[in-house]
């Protein structure tokens, strides 16, 4: 998503919201005029908003480390199907023909973020397509290319044609965690993930629901998985016992039935 932020002059303010580009080279700025009136050949002073910018980059970042990752543990028949890089999470569709297992996915974690922890530095340059391709870097299928291209590489483990905004060194991107998988269509997955801030905050609240269910069954979260299993073995006994009660019941309840009879 483009950058938020404000344009403001000494008697005029804009809150910038959106900023797209309908046709080459021409940027529209979408906002809200917060005070002043504008004038014709005016100069304003753009201020991004640089919380979410860093937010957006880590986890546009984060994407190109994911998209690589997938293709080494999945194969090299992973493609990119589409993508949504926003400060608050980053979703990414791929080609993929079956739903990951719970060990691919621990794996994709594990290895985005070891690449993040060994904290490659990522380079950004202009070159031609030709070379760029020829240098192995990852195009999109079905994306328009110009002549010149903008190469985003990450040491030696990722290089992709991007003109996005990204960080300076992988370890920027801070902790990345999954939280989700699933299907979006015949041979194509989708994967969820949030980065940095949200990260951590994902992990707070995932503490938080673990205390809480400890706090219900009365013990430590680090006993929590004894206790669960020691009360769904409890659980399934009960319900054992019941059902021969009832069977039981139904019995004496038929011979009742059978010693009142009348002719």
């Amino acid at each position: 998503v483009s950058d938020k932020g404000r344009l403001i002059s000494s008697d005029v303010e804009v809150e910038v919201l959106k900023v797209t580009k309908p046709v080459e080279n021409l940027f529209v700025h979408k906002g809200k005029v917060l005070k002043g009136n504008f004038k014709v050949a005016q100069q304003l002073t753009g201020q991004v908003d640089s919380k979410k910018r860093m937010a957006t980059c880590r986890n546009h970042s984060a994407t190109h480390l994911l998209h690589q990752s997938l293709k080494e543990i999945l194969g090299p028949h992973v493609n990119q199907a589409g993508s949504l890089v926003e400060p608050e999470r980053l979703r990414f569709d791929f080609t993929h023909y079956k739903s990951m297992t719970p060990q691919e996915l621990k794996m994709l974690e594990e290895k985005v973020n070891q690449v993040v922890l060994a904290n490659l530095p990522v380079e950004t340059y202009e070159t031609t397509l030709e070379e760029a391709k020829a240098l192995g870097a990852t195009a999109l299928f079905g994306e328009k290319y110009g002549d010149q291209v903008r190469v985003v590489k990450m040491g030696d483990f990722s290089m992709e044609l991007c003109g996005g905004t990204h960080l300076r060194s992988t370890a920027e991107v801070g902790l990345f965690k999954l939280v989700g998988e699933s299907s979006v269509g015949a041979g194509i997955r989708r994967i969820e993930a949030v980065t940095g801030e949200e990260a951590l905050r994902y992990v707070n609240k995932k503490e938080e629901q673990l205390e809480a269910v400890a706090k219900l069954v009365k013990a430590a979260p680090h006993e929590l998985v004894h206790r669960v299993e020691a009360l769904v073995k409890n659980v399934k006994e009960l319900e054992n016992e019941s059902e021969a009660l009832q069977a039981k019941l139904a019995k004496y309840q038929v011979q009742d039935l059978l010693d009142r009879v009348r002719e």
